[in-house]
């Protein structure tokens, strides 16, 4: 144990005193009380520090061993503090789940850009679809036994946009708003990258005998494909607001990848005790599947494909998120085989563990608001 005189012990406990002062504001309640800079121990005011076994044989024959300290005074006196003080939890959490906006607006382009190019496959594969007047639909297991409804698809992406607004506001209001929201773009983005090479390498006739599709062009030009493509993105994919008049893209199911994920996303960052809710967007996700499927929009295997390629990518992606140890790559981590796991080190490896479930307002609320009302006299708060 390190030694110290008075002095120095004086100036050090002050030293950290001031020091815990400046960083706590719980310390500004503590009484403060001035230590001297020097403390004479042969003075008529000290108080007798004899230790009570000062008379003892041992004592008296180790006494003269005893080190002294530069003032004179006992080495028994010498006192070493240790206080440890924890980081706020403000500054904590920042570390720990940090914002990195610049890292979201990037997730936010790749996910751009991939729904471009998803358009623009479904562009080049509408010219490609085999004719409907001589190719009939696949034999499905389902669609052979439902006659098709065109209503039903409407009530499909009725339920999608209901899906899609609530985890806009469930985003919103997370606390971790960033950190969501980039890994919701770029689950997005590995999706619909998918769906692109999916439905261009194979593709299928129409399912359905009803549903109206776009005349083809006889020359595809450039022109043709980038004009498609921007009508496919104005109507956000839709067929409700008459947007979506192009058929082919049938392997894999858009509308279940939309469907299952907002389910996911909800589950997974609104709070479990949330249960009901949750019953009621799996039953509404459910209820939007089917209904594709009765409309005749896609295949089943569709469906299926859609389903086991969202649920996988989603779990797989959160297991690896949410266990730091797998941010590292080597033989043992067979997930970091995974050919977006690059893209996933980058994106997540500031952030700390499982995200918690906290909600804030996104926007500061004035500072006028924010100040307390004034007591009314004679009543405590």
């Amino acid at each position: 144990m390190a030694h110290y005189s008075p002095k120095a012990k004086a100036g050090t406990m002050r030293a950290v005193y001031d020091k815990l002062y400046a960083n706590c504001s719980i310390f500004r309640k503590l009484h403060y009380e001035e230590v001297p800079d020097s403390y004479d121990y042969n003075g008529p005011n000290v108080p007798n520090h004899q230790s009570a076994y000062a008379g003892s044989p041992y004592h008296q024959q180790n006494n003269s061993q005893l080190p002294q300290s530069d003032a004179g005074s006992p080495a028994s006196d010498a006192v070493m503090i240790k206080i440890d003080v924890p980081s706020p939890l403000r500054d904590d959490q920042q570390q720990r789940y940090p914002k990195e906006i610049g890292k979201t607006l990037l997730a936010l382009v790749f996910l751009a850009l991939n729904f471009f190019l998803a358009t623009v496959s479904l562009s080049l594969v509408h010219d490609r679809v085999p004719d409907r007047d001589t190719y009939g639909p696949l034999p499905d297991a389902f669609l052979d036994r439902v006659q098709p409804q065109d209503w039903a698809l409407d009530v499909s992406e009725i339920l999608i946009m209901v899906v899609v607004n609530s985890c806009v506001v469930l985003i919103t209001f997370h606390k971790h708003r960033f950190i969501v929201m980039r890994r919701v773009f770029l689950l997005l983005s590995v999706l619909y990258l998918m769906r692109s090479m999916t439905m261009y390498v194979t593709v299928l006739p129409v399912s359905s005998r009803t549903y109206y599709c776009s005349p083809k062009s006889n020359a595809s030009s450039a022109g043709v494909i980038v004009k498609r493509a921007f009508q496919l993105i104005s109507g956000m994919g839709l067929s409700i607001n008459g947007k979506q008049i192009y058929c082919g893209d049938y392997i894999y199911s858009g509308h279940t990848v939309t469907l299952v994920l907002g389910y996911l996303v909800i589950s997974e960052y609104s709070p479990k005790r949330f249960w009901p809710i949750h019953w009621i967007y799996w039953t509404a996700s459910l209820t939007g599947v089917v209904m594709v499927l009765v409309a005749h929009g896609h295949y089943t295997v569709d469906v299926l494909i859609a389903y086991y390629a969202t649920t996988r990518l989603f779990w797989t992606y959160h297991t690896l998120a949410n266990n730091s140890l797998l941010l590292k790559q080597n033989g043992n981590n067979y997930i970091g085989r995974e050919w977006w796991y690059f893209a996933f080190r980058y994106f997540e490896r500031n952030v700390r563990g499982p995200i918690p479930l906290q909600y804030d307002c996104p926007l500061s609320l004035p500072t006028s608001w924010a100040k307390k009302s004034p007591k009314l006299p004679g009543r405590e708060s």
